[in-house]
């Protein structure tokens, strides 16, 4: 099958998922990470269910010498933790309380809800140039 049609499906699958579990409603999430406030755990399941999920695949996946539909696997080179993963971390995760929105979810909810794309968009390809322009 052609990896643009992988990639169609896989994103479809992605986003069905994401808009299911509410991860584009910047309320829930918004929720979710106000721990200290009204806080809804219901997104807790959606995380594990995800975290669970990587950590039984990744041990088949990994055991391949490729992926199925890719010529190679795509591992981050640096795996130390540095001051500029720490800001970047930060960064991203004020970025996520303070809207809502993750780059993804952000995306999905820009289709059904443009108006709110307005701010988020623009954001998000100045922080992906920022990102680019000092990442080592």
């Amino acid at each position: 099958m052609n990896r643009i049609v992988i990639a169609l499906i896989s994103g479809i699958l992605f986003g069905a998922g994401l808009v299911l579990s509410q991860m584009v409603n910047p309320q829930k999430v918004q929720g979710f990470l106000d721990l200290f406030g009204n806080w809804d755990p219901s997104l807790v399941l959606v995380m594990g269910g995800a975290v669970a999920v990587t950590l039984v695949s990744s041990r088949f996946i990994l055991k391949r010498k490729t992926p199925i539909f890719a010529d190679r696997f795509y591992m981050a080179l640096k795996t130390n933790i540095d001051a500029r993963l720490i800001l970047g971390a930060v960064l991203f995760g004020t970025g996520w309380g303070l809207s809502g929105y993750c780059p993804g979810p952000g995306l999905i909810n820009a289709m059904i809800n443009p108006s709110e794309a307005i701010v988020f968009i623009p954001a998000l390809i100045i922080g992906g140039w920022i990102g680019q322009k000092y990442s080592a």
